[in-house]
């Protein structure tokens, strides 16, 4: 029987993270605590967006990395772009599957409408014409 870390991370899915996260920074001066695996810390991650709970909530008993860490590690990641480029090869893969129905993810421009919006909370009578 697999795991929360194996069931919330399936192998396909590690597959495709392992290719878009970064390398581990090398400490140079050696010592300190141990990295917890980014398995376990994307688990910690899909736990916490699929739960509700909040980081310090995270049950570190069933993960190993505390909230914090976990959270530490997201806001690595983020700035990183792992999400954005992750969100990208999962397309692919299920594309060239033929997994995706793109018939029903078509937006149509007619039906978006554009809100006209002043920028910094100005009113248009406070902004000269033209200038947005």
């Amino acid at each position: 029987m697999a795991g929360i870390v194996e069931r919330l991370v399936p192998d396909e899915l590690w597959d495709l993270f392992q290719r878009v996260v970064p390398e581990a920074p090398s400490r140079p001066q050696g010592g300190g605590r141990h990295r917890h695996g980014d398995r376990e810390v994307l688990a910690a991650i899909v736990f916490i967006a699929t739960s509700g709970c909040t980081w310090k909530q995270l049950p570190t008993a069933s993960f190993g990395p505390s909230g914090a860490t976990a959270h530490r590690r997201f806001t690595e990641w983020t700035k990183a772009r792992v999400w954005a480029e992750l969100h990208r090869l999962v397309l692919d893969e299920l594309g060239a599957r033929g997994d995706l129905d793109w018939s029903r993810c078509a937006i149509d421009s007619v039906s978006m409408r554009a809100l006209k919006r002043c920028p910094y909370g100005l009113r248009q009578a406070d902004v000269p014409a033209g200038a947005w």
